[in-house]
């Protein structure tokens, strides 16, 4: 996973030419206004600083973006395809069907929420929802998919089957809540040490192994 930039590191400004070099404005600005949310929160920046920081001049983002919110949903947007992508890797990582494969579904969310927590409560906390915004839900759906279908080859039923679908967003909460609980810094209160490894194989055991048994 791509590791946050600190509220406290340089954000360097790229240069005009390269920018453009690399042909992709876009994608160009996204990148800037992510760093810039993980320093600054997404509502502590202006689209005129984004294009500054790019190399471009004010008025090139609106070539690509209608305004400051579209910038922010692509941000999203992008974020989603990276974390689907990291949470389809951490299941490949080990055997299927096994306790392992689903925690480290759980790993990469965790992982990405502690790298990004900026861009992380982005994902949840944009002021429009997200129903106006059908690219967003579907991309959310393939997220929550990755975890389906390893909750599915864990328990040997279909993806599409309620149980399955019941134990996936059991799962879905728990890890959920505990990445919030840790950028916001709460997990602190707990009188033992979270061990993120440890935890995501106890709810997914606590979940799926007797669901399994009864199979």
């Amino acid at each position: 996973m791509p590791v946050a930039t600190s509220v406290n590191d340089p954000l360097p400004e790229v240069k005009q030419k390269a920018a453009y070099h690399h042909g992709d404005l876009r994608a160009q600005l996204i990148a800037t206004v992510r760093k810039l949310v993980e320093a600054h929160g997404p509502d502590g920046f202006s689209v005129a600083e984004a294009a500054r920081r790019a190399g471009v001049s004010s008025a090139a983002p609106y070539k690509h973006f209608k305004d400051r919110h579209e910038i922010l949903r692509g941000v999203v947007s992008e974020a989603m395809d990276r974390l689907r992508t990291a949470m389809q890797a951490g299941a490949a990582a080990h055997a299927p069907a096994s306790l392992q494969a689903v925690a480290a579904v759980g790993q990469a969310y965790v992982s990405f929420a502690r790298a990004e927590p900026g861009v992380f409560r982005l994902m949840f906390g944009l002021t429009e929802g997200h129903e106006n915004y059908p690219d967003l839900l579907a991309k959310g759906e393939r997220c929550f998919g990755v975890i389906v279908h390893a909750v599915a080859a864990c328990l040997e039923l279909p993806p599409d089957d309620p149980d399955t679908q019941r134990r996936a967003y059991m799962l879905w909460s728990s890890v959920h809540g505990h990445s919030f609980l840790h950028i916001d810094m709460k997990t602190k209160i707990a009188t033992a040490e979270i061990d993120d490894w440890m935890y995501l194989m106890e709810i997914s055991r606590a979940i799926l192994v007797p669901a399994a048994k009864s199979q």
